[in-house]
């Protein structure tokens, strides 16, 4: 067995860790080429409107892969604060026919603009109280670089073109329904 010993003069203590021994060439350890084309994975976009408490770990666990080096995340939570106002909570509702259908088509164009294995698009509608999640967009690649920017993507579009409206509730008992100012057939003031 192999080891390493540390020395430490000032706790005079021995520890001795083990070490790998070298990879051979061709042993268990090593993935073949062979073993990398034997594993195929259909591409996944899951897409989700609910109105339970959403999960961080759940949405990435559903676009890791072991053909992936990369999963990015957005987590959009609520915060507790709106131009000098206590935000409670917020209130989404949504037209999920149109909405289901405009997020199929941000995973589309992301396939067409980036090289992704999975997309995992997560929103919640109902009350979301502060520091929840409101939204979780999950992506993995093979690179950093395609599941960062697809990420950016996915949120500024889905914040363009998706039918969610969002309801700021205050302390003082009031609120105030949000317009995006990324949506498109938002009116300028």
């Amino acid at each position: 067995m192999w080891s390493l010993e540390i020395s430490s003069s000032c706790f005079n203590q021995e520890t001795k860790l083990p070490l790998s021994p070298p990879l051979a060439e061709g042993s268990a350890f090593e993935p073949t080429g062979k073993d990398m084309d034997e594993v195929e994975e259909k591409s996944k976009d899951i897409i989700k409107f609910t109105a339970e408490k959403l999960s961080v770990d759940e949405v990435s666990q559903l676009v890791i892969s072991p053909l992936c080096g990369a999963t990015s995340l957005f987590v959009g939570t609520t915060r507790n604060n709106f131009e000098g106002k206590k935000v409670i909570s917020l209130e989404y509702e949504a037209y999920l026919p149109m909405a289901e259908n405009e997020v199929r088509k941000i995973c589309s164009d992301i396939r067409q603009k980036w090289p992704v294995k999975h997309i995992a698009v997560f929103h919640r509608l109902g009350l979301v109280p502060v520091s929840e999640a409101s939204i979780i967009i999950a992506v993995s690649s093979a690179h950093r670089a395609a599941s960062l920017e697809a990420v950016n993507y996915a949120i500024d579009t889905l914040k363009a073109n998706v039918p969610i409206w969002k309801k700021e509730m205050y302390e003082e008992s009031s609120s105030s329904w949000k317009r995006n100012k990324e949506c498109f057939w938002a009116t300028s003031d």
